[in-house]
């Protein structure tokens, strides 16, 4: 068979393992199979970069993920690297063309509903535990922060005066954010708790039952537990309330430069990708309210 001197190479010289090379005895098959459908016969030396790419397309159309295809692109980049190697072709067809790339997957956020019915539900006791989970939970998601910038926060960070909290952020660079009413009335509830409940101990403004400053782990943990009791388990990271808070704020009118200020975004683009988001959302309460959007076809 036409493959065969290659697949001894790889199997006896590469030693790669007996499910690879059958993976790669698989996908150069299909593809033999492909050209010869579309041009009668498979000559290695007469394949050119259209019929690989009509292939790509074949493979997509045909219900194949980007990562399916651009591992049968490996096989086939395998295939005519060896050929070249051999000296039976002068140049691979492979060699400027660019994989597929997997569509950027927006991220995971929670619904304003389902934070309010979390942050004004009974989840939280009334101690001072309870208020600093309660704490915790709205700061991240009324604010956006991070969860290495909602650790550092030291309580001399906290401006009552201008209603603002210095952050740093990555790379050092600090930003200022702005906090509210009620997330105002829940600082100074806990820091009056917390005065008791530590003393005069560590600066940081949240801290764990021990009384040192909030690890990583211990706020995943949090965050984790409390978004478990209103939303599936796929959404559960601090990074899922970051998400929220922009998805909130752009849904709401909120001005997409003044949302990247606040995120701490270097560059636009990282904010843009909220604006999905929230067009998502529309069409998504559009096709279920609207009657006419539910009919497929014209009346």
């Amino acid at each position: 068979m036409i493959f065969e001197s290659f697949i001894k190479y790889i199997q006896y010289e590469r030693n790669y393992s007996t499910h690879t090379v059958f993976a790669y005895r698989r996908d150069l098959i299909q593809f033999a199979d492909y050209v010869a459908s579309q041009k009668g016969e498979f000559i290695p030396q007469e394949t050119d970069r259209d019929i690989i790419r009509n292939w790509m397309v074949f493979l997509s159309e045909d219900g194949d993920e980007v990562s399916t295809v651009k591992r049968k692109l490996s096989s086939l980049r395998s295939y005519f690297k060896f050929l070249k190697k051999e000296g039976i072709i002068s140049e691979s067809p492979l060699s400027l063309l660019l994989p597929p790339k997997a569509p950027k997957k927006l991220p995971e956020f929670v619904r304003t509903a389902e934070m309010d019915k979390l942050i004004d539900g009974e989840w939280f006791t009334d101690d001072f535990y309870g208020v600093r989970d309660r704490l915790l939970i709205t700061l991240l998601y009324t604010t956006g922060i991070r969860k290495a910038e909602v650790i550092g926060i030291d309580e001399k960070d906290l401006d009552f005066y201008k209603s603002m909290i210095k952050i740093s952020g990555k790379g050092g660079k600090q930003r200022f954010v702005p906090f509210a009413g009620e997330l105002r009335l829940m600082l100074q509830g806990y820091l009056n708790m917390k005065s008791n409940f530590v003393g005069r101990g560590d600066d940081a403004l949240l801290v764990k039952d021990d009384g040192l400053r909030m690890s990583r782990s211990f706020v995943y943990r949090k965050v984790n537990h409390y978004l478990s009791q209103i939303i599936s388990p796929q959404k559960k990271s601090p990074h899922v309330l970051r998400h929220s808070f922009a998805t909130s704020m752009l849904s709401s009118g909120a001005d997409l430069l003044a949302v990247k200020e606040l995120l701490g975004h270097s560059s636009l683009s990282s904010t843009e990708v909220y604006t999905h988001l929230t067009s998502r959302e529309i069409m998504d309460n559009y096709k279920h309210a609207h009657p006419r959007a539910k009919k497929e076809k014209g009346g």
